[in-house]
């Protein structure tokens, strides 16, 4: 029963990520196949079956209010929160069904423009809010930034600009948030609850004048495993969990300065033809440039998360080495975003797979399909994950399913 639920569903995700830059759980988007209604009790049984209590927050995104109105209407109290949109409370059916479901202990989540909250006998059945800022809201909160730190430095500011007070509302989910200046103003100064989302571009923006590095956070733990002895399979999965850092290890264990008779295709093999005593060595190396930017923390494990669902949206049976090799397909296939050059010249300097670089450049070969497909699964757009599933000849059961799978294991990993 519970695969012709995932059968009849398309789901897509997002990232909340939180004041230390963690991830605070996921935004599931959902939205019904066709015109059948969704069995709402067995979908939300199928969450019950896979996630675990180190499983990461689920905030469940209806896309459509017939589906928001079955979910209001069946989920039991200790249900992942349930998201509303403002505007469809327009319903007088589906606001009974809010209050009914509030009434039950339903944690729900109203979504909409700050410039629209709802009024009080409505917001009182709402547990937070998921909201966006509008280009108004936005300019005045950082306005109210820009004062702060004038003050802070002593400049004069006239009375009016020092009696303004920011738009954002403590302790709130908000998505959208365009720029890290407005970001750090809502997580580090607003105490936000979490961001949906992450501005990719303007932090590493901000961060042109300088080539980017690993982070010390993994360079740390990497070299307190090697320390501890533990096994070649903890080396690559800490490796892994830094595409900069695994980008480097290949580039350099490739190189010259290592002298290696045959390329290095993969993590495993780099870290074979290395030994440990060289891999400590060249850690040290990297220590004292490492970043620290914690801006940069939701940006690496979002690239992670894309290679970890590349991974699952593959079946790759029991080849070992066929995981890696798509797992890295997924890692590296943003390293123009970090690098800042293109893709195809980043991959050719490496003796990597052909399947890598036709699925991450030419979009062919056995790869390609999983990667769209994991990258489609990071919005929204319900109608393209639809498509790509029919023209992929993916079944909705088996993407859904990879994609619940991975999502639950985060908090364990």
């Amino acid at each position: 029963m519970a695969q012709s639920v995932l059968g009849s569903l398309v789901l897509g995700y997002r990232p909340l990520w939180n004041a230390e830059r963690r991830l605070a759980g996921v935004q599931l988007y959902v939205q019904s196949q066709g015109a059948h209604a969704v069995d709402a009790p067995h979908l939300l049984r199928t969450l019950l079956e896979l996630w675990t209590a180190a499983s990461p927050r689920l905030l469940l995104s209806p896309q459509n209010p017939e589906l928001l109105g079955e979910l209001l209407e069946h989920a039991p109290a200790g249900s992942p929160w349930i998201e509303v949109r403002g505007a469809w409370l327009d319903d007088a059916a589906l606001l009974a069904r809010v209050q009914a479901a509030h009434g039950r202990g339903l944690k729900l989540v109203w979504r909409g423009e700050l410039q629209h909250l709802p009024d009080a006998a409505v917001a009182r059945f709402f547990d937070n809010s998921l909201l966006s800022l509008s280009a108004d809201d936005a300019a005045g909160a950082l306005q109210t930034r820009a004062v702060a730190a004038a003050q802070r430095q002593g400049a004069p500011v006239p009375p009016a600009a020092r009696r303004a007070s920011s738009p954002v509302i403590a302790g709130q989910l908000y998505e959208n948030v365009a720029s890290r200046a407005l970001l750090e103003h809502c997580l580090d100064e607003h105490h936000a609850l979490a961001v949906a989302g992450w501005p990719l571009e303007d932090v590493l923006y901000s961060l042109r004048h300088q080539p980017l590095q690993p982070a010390r956070e993994t360079v740390h733990a990497l070299m307190k495993s090697i320390d501890a002895e533990q096994s070649l399979e903890a080396f690559e999965h800490i490796l892994g969990q830094d595409p900069l850092l695994a980008w480097r290890f290949m580039t350099y264990t490739n190189s010259a300065a290592l002298g290696l008779r045959t390329g290095v295709d993969s993590l495993r093999r780099g870290l074979v033809m290395m030994g440990y005593g060289s891999l400590q060595r060249w850690l040290s190396d990297q220590l004292p440039h490492c970043a620290t930017d914690p801006n940069l923390r939701p940006i690496r494990e979002s690239m992670v998360l894309r290679a970890r669902l590349t991974e699952r949206l593959l079946d790759a049976g029991v080849e070992n080495d066929l995981r890696r090799e798509v797992y890295l397909c997924g890692l590296l296939s943003q390293m123009d975003e970090l690098l800042g050059e293109p893709l195809g010249a980043i991959l050719r300097r490496l003796p990597l797979s052909e399947r890598i670089y036709d699925a991450i450049v030419l979009h062919t070969g056995p790869y390609a399909a999983s990667l769209e497909m994991a990258c489609a699964l990071e919005t929204d757009d319900m109608a393209g994950i639809r498509q790509l599933c029919e023209t992929h000849a993916m079944g909705l059961e088996e993407v859904n399913r990879a994609l619940l799978r991975m999502l639950a294991e985060l908090g364990a990993a």
